[in-house]
């Protein structure tokens, strides 16, 4: 372990001994983290530690009223945190993860308030994903298998991509910094929903548009 100065975060090679136990401990104890993932780097908390997710609002500055993504471990623990999934989504998952897709899903009761939204019908969502990273399904798996995150920099400011990029944005207000190089992919995920009127896009980012609405018709139609 590596330690900048007084304040600042606590820097682990992933090599290092027990560096991955070391931060999973870390977010399900209370903590606030930050890893790589397939898009750009994360900063996450547990979802069962409401100090946590209300310390990733603050140090990034962000909207309250914008609620913290979810990442999972892998699809198997899509129930912990959704329920009463259209089977169309799950196929569109089942295309796109692990990978830079986040679909916002109907969530699961009893799910903190800090990452459900509401759609135009009044239900509660949560919005998710599986990373393809290693690192950050490592984490995540040993943290419990879903913790909330979401992109390592100032709200307004470009994502950071680096470790180095993550502590000038974040540095003294995280707890522990697992330096994993670059982020492969450097562009946030796409994040889609269902609506009455269909599936939306409701953010172009790795994923084109234009490849979401191709394999959204080949469901649709029932052809791969």
């Amino acid at each position: 372990m590596n330690e900048l100065h007084d304040g600042a975060p606590v820097i682990l090679e992933p090599s290092s001994p027990r560096a991955i136990e070391w931060t999973a401990e870390r977010l399900r104890d209370g903590g606030v983290v930050s890893f790589p993932t397939d898009t750009v780097y994360a900063v996450a908390a547990s979802l069962s530690q409401s100090d946590a997710l209300l310390r990733v609002f603050e140090l990034k500055g962000r909207d309250a009223a914008k609620p913290l993504p979810v990442l999972l471990a892998s699809p198997l623990h899509l129930r912990d945190v959704a329920s009463g999934v259209d089977d169309r989504l799950l196929d569109l998952a089942d295309r796109f993860w692990p990978g830079p897709l986040t679909i916002v899903l109907p969530a699961r009761d009893g799910m903190p308030d800090t990452v459900t939204g509401r759609n135009a019908d009044g239900q509660r969502t949560v919005a998710v994903r599986v990373p393809a990273h290693f690192l950050a399904i490592e984490v995540i798996e040993r943290a419990g298998g879903s913790i909330a995150a979401t992109s390592a920099n100032r709200s307004g400011e470009p994502p950071a991509c680096s470790a180095a990029e993550v502590v000038v944005q974040l540095g003294d207000r995280i707890d522990i910094l697992l330096d994993g190089g670059i982020a492969p992919g450097g562009v946030p995920s796409t994040i889609v929903a269902m609506t009455s009127d269909g599936l939306h896009v409701i953010r172009e980012g790795a994923i084109a548009r234009e490849t979401i609405e191709f394999a959204w018709r080949a469901i649709l139609s029932g052809t791969d």
